[in-house]
């Protein structure tokens, strides 16, 4: 498996007995290394939370986990759709590097996550960490394509336990499993708790509790070893969908119940966490897949969602939503704590992205990168404590893919430049792009990306261009695991 590609860093200062002072044997994370939270939510905007400015959405706990930890304000995903993002999150690369072909995999596709990319969770696992992940999976499915292969699913991809959905709830095809080592039920490993999922609206609404329930259970189990635990929460998505505790008890109705209880569930993980005394060696991250699906908010009557105009969240100030390379399909949340280490009420304009995470979390553990493949992203330590960690970082240079999951548009430290105009609400505000003709905006002056300055910047577009276009020849040369097996 990919895990013997890794070596660990060498730490002149973890003891050399049996056990370092944490009880962790030889071989697993030191006393130092963090327990790792990721949550994920499924197409939350920018906007959906107090703490960003939204008047009728009360969070006051992953507003509190921004107030104990890091808010980055320039937070981005690598893709404005589900499986591409995700894939980026848990390996640290671009979408084009996965040989998924698009965007989503759909339950019925033949590709799924390779089993030679190398995840947080392999990468984890080498230095002693438990893993779990705890919510929507949308990264491969066993179907007749793939010959119900053992590799679509989380086991396979570093994960000791699963409970959650393997695509989204809407999809006619979705199912709630568990791991389970006397299963057999969609492949070996695994069964089944509910399918047709669209149908069972009772299970959709207790989707959001069972993963919270499942992670505590995950977090008393292993509070003595390190452990990661990914918590990918299906909602707020479409449908939408709220237990009877919440339902009505926002003043946004729907997606504001929806996004009350997820931010309750936050609140009762961080309250397991500080009653298992793991609040100071535990790093949360909080963000979302992509922005908000604005391609619904006209939408008086769909034949799937119903009358979806006040179930879609918010990606303001910024324009457009999921399913779009403007700045509202891949601008999120992105908020990283861990009280003692991270100075709490920072806020962070520097850009980053989830390429991110991968690296810097590798770090944290002392796992080292692998070196037989492009890792995308950055090690972001001097930004969450720059008092030990002095490095200057490199200037952002970001790729925003689209439904080929090659870029539409690029950025380079302040500047993005649009190559296509890519947003499935077919809006084109206006504009139009192409190679020849590219958009630039400076967008941490215009953040709604409405004046485009390509022609008072005939060099920086130019140099920008040659990036792009550097990018796209070094992704086609190395190729996908997929296409060099």
């Amino acid at each position: 498996m990919a895990c013997a590609l890794f070596a660990s860093y060498s730490n002149a200062d973890e003891p050399k007995s049996s056990a370092d002072p944490s009880g962790r044997p030889n071989g697993s994370a030191s006393s130092t290394a963090p327990n790792i939270i990721v949550f994920f939510l499924d197409d939350s905007g920018y906007g959906d939370y107090a703490h960003n400015g939204n008047p009728t959405i009360r969070t006051p706990n992953i507003s509190k986990l921004a107030q104990d930890g890091m808010n980055f304000t320039q937070f981005y995903v690598t893709s404005p759709a589900c499986s591409a993002s995700r894939y980026s999150l848990l390996t640290g690369r671009y979408p084009g590097r996965s040989g998924f072909g698009s965007w989503v995999i759909g339950p019925g596709a033949k590709q799924h996550l390779h089993p030679k990319e190398i995840t947080l969770a392999e990468g984890l696992k080498t230095r002693g960490y438990q893993t779990g992940i705890f919510g929507k999976w949308h990264l491969g499915n066993p179907n007749q394509k793939n010959n119900f292969s053992q590799d679509t699913l989380p086991l396979a991809h570093g994960f000791d336990e699963w409970l959650g959905t393997n695509v989204s709830h809407d999809y006619s095809s979705a199912k709630l499993l568990q791991s389970d080592p006397s299963g057999s039920q969609p492949i070996k490993g695994y069964s089944v708790i509910a399918k047709n999922l669209p149908s069972k609206a009772d299970v959709c609404a207790s989707l959001t509790e069972r993963s919270t329930e499942a992670a505590i259970s995950f977090i008393k189990r292993n509070k003595e070893t390190p452990f990661f635990a990914y918590i990918p929460f299906n909602m707020p998505h479409l449908g939408l969908y709220a237990s009877d505790k919440f339902l009505g008890k926002s003043r946004r109705g729907l997606l504001g119940d929806v996004m009350e209880e997820i931010d309750d569930n936050v609140g009762q993980i961080r309250q397991s966490i500080a009653e298992a005394g793991l609040t100071e060696n535990t790093l949360i991250i909080f963000s979302s897949d992509n922005g908000p699906w604005i391609r619904f908010q006209d939408t008086a009557s769909d034949k799937k969602y119903g009358d979806t105009r006040l179930h879609v969240g918010y990606a303001q100030p910024f324009r457009d939503g999921k399913g779009s390379t403007w700045e509202g399909g891949h601008r999120v949340p992105g908020i990283f704590c861990w009280p003692g280490k991270i100075t709490p009420n920072s806020i962070e304009q520097s850009p980053v992205s989830t390429l991110d995470i991968l690296p810097t979390v590798f770090a944290l553990a002392g796992v080292e990168l692998p070196k037989d493949r492009s890792i995308d992203g950055r090690d972001i330590r001097p930004y969450l404590m720059p008092q030990a960690h002095k490095a200057k970082l490199p200037e952002f240079e970001f790729y925003y893919s689209w439904a080929d999951n090659m870029p539409s548009a690029v950025r380079v430290g302040p500047w993005k430049m649009h190559t296509r105009i890519a947003s499935q609400t077919g809006n084109n505000y206006g504009f139009t792009a192409s190679r020849d003709t590219p958009l630039l905006f400076q967008v941490e002056q215009d953040l709604g990306e409405r004046i485009n300055r390509a022609g008072e910047q005939a060099k920086r577009v130019e140099k920008m261009m040659e990036s792009l276009t550097a990018f796209e020849t070094q992704v086609q040369e190395e190729g996908s695991f997929w296409n060099t097996q």
